[in-house]
């Protein structure tokens, strides 16, 4: 049985820490749902 994304269903991509798929990590962070993340700068 594979992890899926809480919000899409999506199996690839997968990041256990949140629940979610990477494409909708990404589209959250940048819109700040997620708290304590932030676009990486060095």
């Amino acid at each position: 049985m594979h992890n899926r994304c809480k919000l899409t269903g999506r199996p690839k991509g997968y990041m256990r820490q949140f629940g979610i798929s990477r494409v909708m990590f990404r589209e959250m962070a940048n819109k700040g749902l997620i708290p304590g993340v932030r676009k990486a700068s060095w």
